[in-house]
């Protein structure tokens, strides 16, 4: 995993473009791209789910923690460039 990292913050570098690398503890599936929302406990068989807080019908895991993931890459790259 870590030569993969490398080769990406490499290759990002020589392309001209920035690497972010987030949080690995970071909940992207279990947080509501929503409102926000973590979910205290996700089993890994449970591929949708509704949030309690904005009531968000049918959140599929993977789309979801894609946008979050984003979501925190953009934050983390806009409080590093101020």
């Amino acid at each position: 995993w870590g030569e993969l990292v490398r080769q990406l913050d490499y290759k990002a570098e020589w392309a001209g473009r920035q690497f972010v690398q987030i949080d690995r503890w970071y909940p992207s599936s279990k947080r509501c791209h929503g409102c926000g929302f973590v979910v205290d406990s996700l089993l890994l068989n449970v591929r949708t789910w509704d949030c309690p807080d904005c009531d968000t019908q049918g959140i599929d895991r993977d789309i979801n923690a894609a946008r979050n993931i984003l979501q925190a890459g953009t934050a983390l790259l806009a409080g590093a460039e101020s």
